[in-house]
């Protein structure tokens, strides 16, 4: 049998390409057939579903409402995130420390934090104090889910037909959002983080629950946080025992504990019970029968009117044990007395002598706010004030607020350069020529250079190009390079917030803190260790054993080589004795400090030291605005020394390391001129005006000057002026100084 011809391999192509190209072409028309007949089934069926007329209507409102809520959806929940990050932490466990302050001295200033006790129930308060509470501040608290529309609407009628503020839109879980996760800040973020907050807390307490802790927590003025605490401040009893009018007068302070203080303004308090009682009624819980015994009879506080509470220093040290607790440095103890470095008579010195400043010189400087901290050359805190008035804002400045130190933040620049270059002394020649970092140039504050001369003379008088200069030697040509060596100085010293890194940094473009400032100035005066501030120097448990106590007897980690903080310390003293802070000098003592001044006016500083105490002074305004020609060598070397002189009062003067002890000598040689100083002092203190006199003065004072120099007024007012001289600059401060 004859073998079939193979079949040539080509040819097998050409037949599968074909029986591949039928069945494609055949495949593509059958699917072709299948979806027109499956597009003519679906036009048959869309055709059942057309609208016409109103059912049209609805339908497109209903696709285009679901749109919008699926995109309102993704807003809300991007605005949510960062309310609900507040929450991650055990956030009923972070207050729950019951904390009893004492003084130096062993005398208790106050308390801080809350006894979650559930032996003191909700059903343990009397029933019209809650009605109270329910009445003034959230009447429809167990009726809304955290958040009150019709509320907030009823507020804003009132405000509007009011012409103000006369009626609050937040309800009780929204206010208890805001006391447990944020601040007093007034902006559209914290309100919108306080909704959350609200709903959030809605959905894991009860009602009971949150009102429970809106009444612990609640600030009530005086330094007393919560009902229990405030019954027993304002009339020293227990809560469960207030009267109806007691009841009022407490549930009044919701609104503004300072204005309505019984302590404060007794007739303003009794008004605003009686605004409460009205309101108990009008929400039917009680009747006009019922209240008329109140109002005949209006509570009288307990007398505490010579009473003074360190508000700022408690808020900032209860942080500190809060920290501490959370490194369980005290174990499972939560009752705690903390034995701190506090002097309350050097606080109460500190507040008046801030206030009296403002008062006097804070209308023509157009500065309406200030702070302070006061320590030891270890870092333990002995004052504090974060404010002018605790009760109108309960932010410290002191603590955490963050401005630009001007020329305060200079001695970090020379620091650093005299550890860089052992050559570098006090003596040393440097040139205060125009210098630039690209397209900046700084420029000194009288507008001009002043060529060579010594380094001492440099800081004293506080030039700017010198420090610029510095930051490319420190880096040996690479300004950047310089200015990272510089921030690593500040960070050893003691400046706990990151500097942003500018071509200004040297001269003080960065933010710091005011209690930052003085830790950073007490390595300088005790010999070059790191001083971090700290308060709670013993800490005793419920039982009364001592479980805590602040390491004294461990050294700090050296931060300077004596050599540099010697030659600091030299240079700084020239500052207070024959540069821009000689309004700080101290009889008898030798002191060194920098003054401090920014752009524009908006910050004033100075901070300083001695052998025994740092303090550091800021003025200024919660806005940023700029103030009215204030340098750092008016009010805050003022304010510093009127504070410095009067802590140094029964101390033993020790040196300044590195400079000789000639001009330091003990109590007993200058007790005579400490003595004079303290009498004029508190003479002058006898004799100030009130805060209504120094504004009703003011007021008559303006009228008069805006009739009679209106074109001088408005020349004289405008602080963006730098073209005069510095004597004239001088001069003019003059006029503002204290007698």
């Amino acid at each position: 049998m004859r073998p079939q011809p193979r079949t040539p391999f080509k040819t097998k192509i050409k037949r599968a390409a074909l029986a591949f190209d039928a069945w494609l072409n055949t495949s593509l028309y059958q699917s072709g057939q299948k979806l027109a007949r499956g597009w003519e089934a679906y036009s048959d069926f869309a055709k059942c579903l057309r609208f016409r007329g109103a059912p049209r209507a609805l339908l497109d409102l209903t696709s285009e409402a679901t749109t919008l809520g699926l995109a309102g959806g993704v807003v809300m929940l991007a605005l949510a995130l960062p309310a609900f990050r507040e929450t991650e932490e055990d956030w009923l466990k972070t207050q729950d420390l019951a904390v009893t302050f004492l003084d130096r001295y062993g005398q208790e200033v106050g308390r801080r934090g809350i006894r979650l006790d559930d032996s003191y129930k909700l059903e343990d308060f009397p029933d019209y104090l809650v009605k109270a509470a329910l009445a003034t501040e959230d009447r429809r608290f167990y009726d809304h889910w955290g958040i009150d529309p019709i509320g907030t609407f009823r507020a804003l009628v009132v405000n509007a037909q009011g012409g103000g503020v006369v009626q609050g839109g937040s309800s009780i879980t929204q206010q208890l959002a805001k006391n447990l996760f944020l601040t007093n800040e007034r902006s559209l973020e914290r309100k919108i983080k306080e909704a959350f907050l609200a709903v959030w807390l809605e959905h894991h307490l009860t009602k009971n629950q949150i009102l429970k802790l809106y009444l612990d927590r609640a600030y009530m003025g005086g330094g007393a946080h919560g009902v229990v605490a405030a019954a027993d401040y304002y009339f020293g009893k227990s809560a469960k025992d207030v009267t109806l009018a007691e009841a009022a007068m407490l549930a009044g302070l919701f609104k503004a504990p300072t204005k309505y203080a019984p302590h404060i303004n007794l007739p303003a308090a009794r008004a605003r019970a009686n605004d409460v009682l009205r309101n108990m009624v009008e929400a039917g819980f009680l009747t006009e029968g019922q209240i008329q015994t109140a109002l005949r009879n209006p509570a009288t506080p307990v007398n505490r009117s010579r009473e003074t509470t360190p508000d700022f220093y408690l808020d900032w040290a209860f942080e500190q044990v809060k920290q501490l607790a959370a490194e369980k440095k005290f174990g499972n103890d939560r009752v705690l007395t903390i034995k701190t470095p506090l002097d309350t008579a050097l606080q109460a010195q500190a507040e008046e002598t801030l206030e009296n400043m403002l008062r006097q010189h804070g209308r023509e400087y157009r500065a309406g706010q200030g702070a302070l901290v006061v320590m030891d050359v270890d870092g333990a805190v002995r004052a504090i004030v974060g404010g002018r008035d605790y009760g109108q804002s309960q932010f410290n400045r002191a603590t955490d607020a963050l401005r630009q130190p001007g020329s305060s933040f200079k001695p970090f620049v020379y620091a650093t350069a005299l550890t860089a270059d052992p050559k570098l002394t006090p003596s040393s020649t440097v040139v205060d020529k125009p210098i630039c970092l690209g397209n900046w140039c700084p420029q000194n504050y009288g507008r001009s250079f002043s060529g060579s001369m010594p380094m001492v003379s440099a800081l004293a008088r506080s030039i700017n190009s010198i420090p610029v200069w510095m930051s490319l030697q420190i880096g040996k040509g690479n300004a950047k390079a310089g200015r990272a060596k510089i921030i690593e100085m500040a960070g050893k010293m003691g400046l706990t917030h990151p500097l942003t890194d500018s071509s200004s940094l040297p001269i003080g473009a960065a933010e710091v803190t005011v209690i930052d400032m003085a830790s950073s100035y007490a390595v300088f005066a005790n010999g070059g260790r790191k001083a971090p501030p700290y308060a709670a120097w013993e800490v005793h448990n419920s039982q009364g054993d001592v479980i805590y106590r602040h390491a004294t007897d461990t050294p700090q980690p050296q931060v300077l080589e004596p050599r540099v903080v010697n030659a600091m310390n030299f240079m700084l003293n020239k500052v207070v004795d024959e540069g821009t802070g000689k309004r700080a000098q101290l009889d008898g003592i030798r002191a060194a400090g920098k003054t401090g001044t920014t752009n524009g006016y908006r910050d004033a500083w100075f901070v300083g030291f001695t052998g025994n105490l740092v303090a550091a002074v800021w003025y200024g305004n919660d806005d940023h605005s700029p103030m009215n020609n204030m340098t750092g060598g008016t009010l805050p070397a003022m304010t510093w020394q009127q504070v410095m002189a009067f802590g140094h009062q029964n101390l033993e003067i020790r040196p300044l390391p590195g400079l000789e002890t000639g001009g330091n000598a003990k109590v007993a040689a200058n007790r005579n001129a400490q003595d004079e100083a303290s009498a004029m002092q508190q003479a002058y203190l006898a004799g100030t005006l009130s805060r209504r006199s120094y504004e009703v003065l003011g007021t008559i004072s303006t009228l008069f000057q805006s009739a009679a120099r209106p074109a001088a007024a408005t020349k004289a007012e405008d602080p963006m002026r730098t073209s005069g001289t510095q004597e004239e600059v001088v001069r003019a401060s003059r006029r503002f100084a204290m007698p």
